[in-house]
């Protein structure tokens, strides 16, 4: 019973979590924000770097997530014991989750908007 639980808390987990990071990280893989370097050629590799990290922590969430769904799901319906490294990717899996959505997977605030003032009417 236990295992069972565990491993619809994990499909629950990868499903809630991981997938809505990996549509809000893949809108934000070419997002820049911050300052800029008045270089080109230095402000494009950084970008270039930057963009080919974010797309690296994508796939490594999609592949995690992947193995865990397929883990989980098939342990319960072949009513098998799932592996241990399992628990283990599910850790990793929602660590770098946390890292998409409080670095590029967040919206962008919008600025607010200033009060006309009377005397302008």
């Amino acid at each position: 019973m236990r295992t069972v639980l565990l491993e619809v808390l994990m499909v629950a987990g990868v499903l809630l979590l991981a997938v809505p990071a990996l549509a809000l990280g893949a809108r934000g893989v070419l997002r820049r924000s911050g300052h800029y370097s008045s270089d080109v050629a230095a402000d494009r590799a950084s970008l270039v770097l930057l963009v080919t990290i974010r797309s690296l922590t994508l796939l490594l969430v999609f592949l995690l997530s992947a193995v865990v769904l397929v883990s989980a799901v098939g342990a319960v319906v072949r009513d098998v014991e799932m592996p241990s490294l399992v628990s283990v990717f599910f850790v990793l899996d929602l660590l770098l989750v946390a890292l998409v959505l409080l670095t590029f997977g967040r919206r962008d605030r919008r600025r607010a908007r200033r009060r006309a003032t009377p005397a302008g009417r």
